[in-house]
This record gives structure tokens, sequence and C-alpha cells, in this order.
């Protein structure tokens, strides 16, 4: 699980019951699918009277830990689970990312310079949701 804290302003604190701060667990990015089965080993009488001919192999793969979240993850999290009301002035379910005018940053930097919502997450980000659109 990976710990963020996710701040809103700009008015889009009315989506999440008036609240500027909400920490956020987020489960680590399922791992992707394992690699394709290596091809079938060439039969004794091409190894030359090399090895014991028996085609068993045997491979170590190094064990790795689940990739971390993504903004993405982070941000269907918080349209599944945090936003209270309007869903849809928040993010589109349609590609994965927020609506135009919601200013996007990690650790204050603008998350277009960090991979936008293929942006990777560490324990303890801050990513901050701003809106830039005021009505009247």
């Amino acid at each position: 699980m990976t710990r963020v804290q996710v701040r809103f302003a700009g008015g889009l604190e009315l989506l999440v019951g008036g609240r500027k701060r909400v920490e956020v667990e987020l489960p680590s990015s399922p791992p992707p699918p394992p690699p394709p089965p290596p091809p079938p080993p060439p039969d004794a009488g091409s190894l030359g009277g090399r090895g014991s001919g028996d085609g068993a192999s045997v491979s170590l793969s190094p064990l790795s830990t689940p990739p971390a979240p993504t903004v993405g993850d982070l941000i269907t999290h918080v349209r599944a689970s945090v936003l209270t009301e309007r869903h849809d002035a928040f993010s589109s379910t349609a590609d994965g990312g927020v609506r135009p005018g919601i200013l996007v940053l990690i650790n204050d930097v603008d998350w277009e310079l960090e991979g936008t919502s293929a942006a990777r997450l560490a324990e303890g980000d801050v990513v901050s949701f701003i809106s830039t659109l005021h009505g009247g």
C-alpha cells in the first residue's frame, strides 16, 4: 500500500464534502502479465554431444516488487471512493484523466513534467488538484 496525501483547491473541495486534504492508501499496481514461454530447447541430437540432452533447463528470475501506483490509479480511486458529488466535473471514465481546467501537481510539480497519468507515486507524495475554472 502506498499512502498519498490528496489536496483539493479552486472549488474542487466542494466535490469532497468541503475537505481540502484527504489521506489515501493505494494498493500497488497489479504486476504486468508474465512474458511468453521460451521456445522449446533443441533436441539432443543438435547439441553435438554436449549437455545432458534431457532438454531440461532451469530459469531463475529475480524477485520483483509490484510497480508503484500511478496518478491514473489515484484519479480512478478518488472518483470511485473520495468524491461525494458531481463525479463528472472531476474526471471522465473514458480516458481516466481529469477534466480540462484542472491543474494536477505532484509534489508541487506540474504532472505534465512527470508523465501525466502514468507518473508513479511513492509513499508520502502529495498530489494536488486545483480548478482553474471559475463561474459567475
